[in-house]
């Protein structure tokens, strides 16, 4: 199985997980509100913990649960972790074997909070650390970059902040997703052609703000472990403070724009990069004045809402990166130094 081969099963492992998981991911959600924890704390590493990012808008802006992203070095080489009263503790990882993730269910657990996994590995050491398991079930995923696993994990982070809200209007969304992966798909000949624009590029830097800084971070990512590219993320926000400096003239500047309550604060920023300071821009959104703006634009799905936005969107920047690898002459299935499962302690 190839990496392009897995960034095209999204829309039906996002379907699978739909139809497989709703009930479990519900009971899931009857324990939670039973437990009634007052905040979320949730351990995760690389891609997985921009599923956490994703997390961290979407359970609070919906279900107003705070959440605070681990520090798992303080389980392991400090032996010294926090107080976890009143939590629910959260584990995101692909394969589940990661030691310092599993270290912070374990403590949750010996400290009597709630634990959860959230894992493509039902049977890993992850899994056995949590009182409760949503399994994403992709099948295997063989390639180093994680693509099929991430848009899983964000839809199992979806699912759940719906079935906490036992809102069915939020589930006929959810329906859709799969169809609006599909969609964008089909934009592959026309990415391949997009992306020898920038062969030469060796850095830039990646934008979203919201539900979609978890998109900047994911993108930002893909670039540098497929095409070595120097790609910082940032928060619109953020970037404003400081790195916006080291702009110059046909800088790449790589933006995540969808409609949704941050757009006017990302339209103003994109006008300025254009304007003040001549950046080439790669946009993708479904507001037709960002698409117009950009030298590069990637349109999404015009009805696409904004809390929905990250599961459709990483899939034309995945695109994005595996062509501009292969136009580069890079290995996608083998980037260097990485593996497929890295265990930290």
């Amino acid at each position: 199985m190839s990496l392009i081969n897995e960034i095209n099963q999204q829309p039906l492992v996002l379907q699978n997980l739909l139809e497989n998981q709703r009930a479990g991911i519900e009971k899931i959600a009857t324990q939670i509100r039973e437990h009634n924890p007052r905040y979320v704390f949730l351990a995760a590493r690389g891609t997985s913990d921009n599923a956490g990012r994703y997390a961290n808008y979407l359970w609070g802006a919906f279900n107003q649960l705070p959440l605070a992203l681990a520090a798992p070095s303080l389980f392991t080489f400090y032996e010294q972790p926090p107080s976890l009263k009143d939590a629910l503790v959260v584990g995101i990882s692909q394969s589940g074997q990661s030691p310092d993730i599993v270290s912070v269910l374990e403590e949750g657990r010996k400290q009597g909070s709630m634990t959860l996994a959230i894992t493509n590995e039902p049977d890993s050491p992850l899994a056995q650390a949590a009182d409760a398991l949503i399994d994403i079930q992709t099948g295997e995923e063989k390639a180093v970059a994680a693509t099929k696993t991430y848009t899983a994990e964000l839809m199992a982070v979806a699912m759940l902040s719906a079935a906490l809200s036992r809102d069915e209007m939020r589930w006929e969304a959810l329906a859709r997703v799969p169809q609006w992966a599909a969609q964008v798909l089909e934009k592959q000949e026309a990415m391949a052609a997009m992306v020898q624009r920038y062969t030469y590029m060796r850095q830039c830097v990646v934008l979203g703000r919201g539900f979609n800084y978890a998109t900047a971070f994911e993108w930002s990512l893909k670039l540098k472990e497929l095409t070595y590219t120097v790609a910082e993320p940032y928060s619109s926000a953020d970037f404003l403070h400081g790195p916006i400096a080291m702009l110059e003239r046909n800088f790449p500047v790589l933006v995540v724009a969808p409609q949704g309550k941050v757009y006017a604060n990302l339209w103003e920023v994109l006008q300025s990069l254009r304007k003040d300071h001549q950046a080439e821009l790669v946009v993708i959104s479904n507001q037709a004045e960002a698409l117009h703006l950009a030298n590069t634009p990637i349109a999404l799905p015009v009805d696409l809402p904004e809390w929905l936005s990250p599961i459709v969107a990483i899939i034309p920047a995945q695109l994005f990166a595996y062509q501009l690898t292969s136009a580069r002459g890079f290995d996608t299935e083998a980037p260097r130094s990485i593996h497929k499962v890295t265990e930290t302690h």
